[in-house]
C-alpha cells in the first residue's frame, strides 16, 4: 500500500523528517526560503498532507489547486493564514502547535521588557559606536522594572507565564481576559482582573498575548496609547496586526508613552518606516519561540499531527476535527 503524499515547505528538523517520512511520501522545499506561491500551488497539487508556516497563506486558491489534500498542519500556533472555515468546507483538518512554546515566548518577552525598560540596545549602540564618552551620572536613564506593575493583556499559557516571571520581580499583575481566571490561579500569580481601561491607566509595562481576531485587531490605537502613562511601555510577542503601528509611531513622537519592543509587526516582514529610527523602540525579527529546543518541538508536533490524522486517529491539536468527516 502505498504512502500518502505529504509537502513540506521548509526542510525542517531531523527528528520532524524521521516522523513525516516514515508515515509518508515527502517532498520538501529545500531552502529556509519561503516557497514562491506559483511553486506552493503547483506542488501541492497532488499532496494529500501539507506542513507549513505562517508564512504560506492557505486560502481558497490553495485548496482548490490540492482537491486530494486531506490536513493542512502548521508549525505555528497563529493560524489566522489559514482560512479554517474554507478547509472545513473542503473537508480538510486543520492543525497547530500550541503549549510547546509558551516558556520560550514568554522569555523573549520579558528580555524585551527588560531591554526596553533599560535602554540595552541604545547603550549597545552607543559603545559600538565608539563614540561613548564614559561614566556619567544620567547616561541612559531607564525605568525600574522591580516593584512595578505589569499589565498582562491576554491570559492564557504565555501570559500567565510573564505573570510568574513578574513573581520574582515583586511587580504587581493587572490582566485583562475575556474570561477571569479561577481564583485559584489568581493567587497562585498574584494576579488581579481588570477591565482593559484600568489596565492601561495602571501599567507601567503592558504586554501583549492574544490571538489575532476581529475583536484584537488594533487593540491598541490610539485611544489606548492615550489611556497609557507616560512612562509606560508596550511589548507585543502576540500577533502584528493586535498594534496599530501608525498609531504606536505617533504616541511614541507625542510621548504619550515611553517605548516599545516588538517581536511581530502588522505586515511582516515590513514595518511601519516611522518605527525604524527610533531609539525608544526593540524591533526584532519574530523570534518568540526561536530556540533550537522549541522550533524543534513545534515541527514534530506538526509532523505527528499529520501521521496521526492518516492512522486514523484524531490529531492531538485539531482546530476543526469535530466538523472535517474522517
Amino acid at each position: 500500500m502505498s504512502k500518502p503524499k505529504a509537502l513540506a515547505t521548509r526542510p525542517l528538523f531531523p527528528a520532524a523528517r524521521e516522523i513525516l517520512e516514515r508515515n509518508f511520501d515527502v517532498e520538501y522545499w529545500p531552502v529556509q526560503d519561503k516557497m514562491p506561491r506559483a511553486d506552493l500551488l503547483r506542488r501541492v497539487a497532488d499532496k494529500d498532507a501539507l506542513i507549513c508556516l505562517l508564512t504560506e497563506k492557505i486560502d481558497g486558491e490553495l485548496l482548490a489547486a490540492a482537491p486530494k489534500l486531506r490536513i493542512v498542519s502548521t508549525v505555528s500556533v497563529g493560524y489566522d493564514h489559514i482560512d479554517v472555515p474554507a478547509c472545513t468546507r473542503r473537508n480538510v483538518m486543520v492543525t497547530n502547535t500550541p503549549g510547546v512554546l509558551d516558556e520560550t515566548t514568554a522569555d523573549l518577552a520579558w528580555a524585551l521588557l527588560m531591554a526596553i525598560a533599560r535602554r540595552v540596545v541604545e547603550g549597545d549602540a552607543w559603545i559600538r559606536s565608539g563614540t561613548w564618552p564614559g561614566w556619567e551620572l544620567d547616561q541612559l536613564l531607564g525605568g525600574d522594572v522591580y516593584g512595578k506593575t505589569l499589565g498582562v493583556i491576554g491570559f492564557g499559557r504565555i501570559g500567565r507565564a510573564m505573570a510568574r516571571r513578574a513573581l520574582g520581580f515583586q511587580m504587581r499583575v493587572l490582566y485583562q481576559n475575556r474570561t477571569r481566571a479561577s481564583l485559584e490561579v489568581e493567587r497562585e500569580l498574584r494576579a488581579e482582573f481588570a477591565d482593559l481601561d484600568r489596565l492601561l491607566r495602571e501599567s507601567d509595562f503592558v504586554t501583549l498575548h492574544v490571538p489575532l481576531s476581529a475583536d484584537t485587531r488594533h487593540l491598541m490605537s490610539a485611544v489606548a496609547f492615550e489611556k497609557m502613562k507616560s512612562t509606560a511601555y508596550l511589548i507585543n510577542t502576540a500577533r502584528g496586526p493586535v498594534v496599530d503601528e501608525a498609531a504606536l509611531a505617533r504616541a511614541l513622537e507625542d510621548k504619550k508613552i515611553a517605548g516599545a519592543a516588538l517581536d511581530v509587526y502588522e505586515s511582516e516582514p515590513k514595518v511601519h518606516p516611522a518605527l525604524l529610527s527610533r531609539r525608544d523602540v526593540i524591533l526584532v525579527p519574530h523570534i518568540g519561540s526561536a530556540s533550537v529546543e522549541t522550533r524543534t518541538k513545534m515541527a514534530v508536533m506538526a509532523a505527528t499531527n499529520a501521521a496521526e490524522f492518516f492512522a486514523g486517529r484524531r490529531p492531538p491539536n485539531a482546530l476543526n476535527a469535530d466538523a472535517v468527516r474522517p
